[in-house]
């Protein structure tokens, strides 16, 4: 079971940390977050059955925990939608994530921050479709959906994202280069 484990973890632990740190906003409560993705992992590994990639398994996982952390949150919806404030971000490490170097582009900027407008599926599809790079196959198994219906959410997402960030820039007189 160790080497398992140790092989889960060093393969998917970057991307487990950096989907619950999108999905939270704060660098501590992602690594809290992950160590409880990884408790959960050590205590159902014997129920894996193997119908789906450890990948999509361990992301189920991740997104329960998330799901569960904003369950217990006083005023759970609320703080997801002002948690994707561009504002709010409280990494406080010296080596700075891929991601936040990314973030410093202003059009990158501009769409992180009109990710609040989006509803809660909507954000988890499009985290994990685009910044996690998973399938529309894994990110079915690991929201429980058919691909259809990640498919539509996923169009939907993008309509609405493009909607907001068109009218926040105009707002903000954002000029593309």
């Amino acid at each position: 079971m160790d080497s398992v484990f140790e092989n889960l973890y060093s393969k998917y632990h970057h991307d487990v940390f950096q989907f619950l740190f999108y999905m939270v906003r704060n660098r501590e409560q992602a690594e809290d977050l992950v160590q409880e993705v990884y408790i959960r992992v050590l205590r159902s590994y014997h129920r894996f059955e193997g119908k789906s990639s450890e990948k999509t398994w361990l992301f189920s996982i991740a997104k329960n925990v998330a799901i569960d952390h904003f369950r217990k949150q006083k005023g759970w919806k609320q703080w997801i939608l002002s948690s994707f404030d561009g504002a709010a971000i409280q990494v406080k490490d010296y080596e700075p994530l891929p991601e936040e170097i990314a973030l410093h582009r202003e059009e990158l900027q501009l769409m992180y921050r009109c990710l609040k407008h989006c509803t809660i599926d909507q954000r988890l599809v499009l985290v994990m479709r685009y910044l996690q790079d998973l399938s529309i196959a894994e990110t079915a198994a690991i929201l429980q959906w058919t691909e259809s219906k990640v498919k539509t959410t996923q169009h939907r997402a993008l309509k609405a994202l493009k909607k907001y960030m068109v009218d926040v820039a105009e707002k903000e007189g954002f000029v593309r280069e």
